[in-house]
């Protein structure tokens, strides 16, 4: 062996030869090494296990394996061509491999949806809700019902499923739709008895069943009546004004702008994490996206859809609604955190369940109707 062998000069005190005799890693003496040749033969480095920041700079190889079972440790370039010229060195029959893989080609970014699926489904809902809107005004309430009791069972069902909570469907289901049914004909004050109906039913019913766990399925059947029916029937309540049908289109544009915006401009231009522990695919970018595009929808809609709605009226109500929807998106995903799942439900293909797609509509829905009652009235 000659010092080519090793492809760079020695280093005082890492690769020199020691005088105080056999060296640990140097060649055995032999018919091919004599000891004038031992003297001459330069010995592998003892490299430390964990290298610290010093050695990673000279690319000092790391001699200890993984953390975990399918974790590789770093390597620098300098080190793997130091451990695949020794690996030739002590090994001369085998070919030399190359050193320097190809570097994987970089991946595309992905928008994490099945669009084309999402996009289908997304105008076939659209064309259901605006066809029922504008033709009879009772049918979108149905719509209203069914979306609420296909909600009310994800919910029930993933609760049941993940955690063990047995809240109560069929008072629920039943309460809800009379809720959004009450909110309709009756108004707010129809709304809260039915409300209140309906906690009273689901506590009742719980009885049927062995006490062990009563509190946390009520509870929970509560929180259900509360966050799904009680909130959808401010959809109801915003029908019946004159201009009703309009107000709701309204809202509902605006829901799906804010979404609109957020997804676009986060997917192309986030970098900042907005809430990475709830949600980790949503940015600071985003909201911004999600407020610009929402305030000039809103202007546009309170401007010509609105009876007596003005374009300043419009920026306030979009400012709102970007930040109700980003709200309400977080209070899903927090649910679904403590759930363990990715989505409610499977029943609308790329998107997930019915409950994926009120998330950011439901707690929208107070806050444009308050609103809409502020500025134009509740006409």
């Amino acid at each position: 062996m000659n010092d080519s062998s090793w492809g760079a000069p020695p280093q005082a005190g890492y690769w020199a030869p020691s005088d105080q005799g056999p060296v640990q890693g140097a060649a055995p003496a032999g018919p091919a090494y004599d000891a004038h040749h031992a003297q001459q033969t330069r010995p592998m480095p003892d490299v430390p296990a964990h290298g610290g920041d010093q050695d990673d700079d000279r690319g000092a190889a790391r001699t200890g394996g993984p953390l975990f079972g399918d974790e590789t440790p770093p390597t620098s370039p300098q080190a793997s061509s130091h451990q695949a010229s020794s690996h030739q060195a002590q090994n001369p029959q085998e070919p030399m491999s190359s050193a320097a893989h190809p570097a994987p080609a970089p991946q595309k970014k992905s928008a994490g949806r099945d669009l084309g699926a999402a996009i289908g489904v997304g105008v076939g809902l659209a064309a259901v809700i605006v066809a029922s809107l504008f033709v009879v005004k009772a049918a979108f309430v149905g719509v209203i019902t069914v979306a609420v009791v296909v909600g009310l069972w994800e919910l029930t069902s993933r609760l049941a499923e993940q955690k063990g909570i047995k809240a109560p469907l069929v008072p629920l289901a039943v309460g809800g739709a009379a809720l959004v049914i009450s909110g309709y004909v009756r108004g707010a004050e129809g709304a809260w008895v039915a409300m209140a109906l309906t906690a009273l039913a689901v506590l009742v019913w719980r009885m049927t069943e062995p006490p062990e766990g009563y509190l946390k399925d009520v509870t929970a059947g509560v929180f259900a009546a509360f966050y799904i029916p009680f909130l959808a029937t401010f959809v109801a309540m915003m029908l019946t004004a004159d201009d009703g049908a309009r107000r709701v289109l309204t809202f509902l544009l605006l829901a799906v702008v804010s979404d609109t915006g957020a997804y676009a401009v986060g997917w192309r231009f986030g970098r900042h994490k907005l809430a990475p522990r709830i949600s980790p695919g949503k940015t600071r970018e985003g909201l911004l996206g999600a407020v610009a595009f929402a305030m000039a929808a809103g202007a546009v809609c309170m401007q010509f859809l609105v009876d007596d709605g003005t374009w300043w009226q419009g920026l306030l109500l979009g400012l709102a609604v970007a930040a109700s929807a980003t709200l309400g998106d977080l209070g899903e995903s927090m649910i679904k955190r403590d759930l363990g799942i990715k989505d409610m439900g499977t029943l609308l293909p790329g998107h997930g369940g019915i409950m994926d797609r009120l998330d950011s509509l439901l707690p929208t829905a107070p806050v444009v109707w308050l609103l809409m009652v502020i500025f134009v009235g509740s006409g």
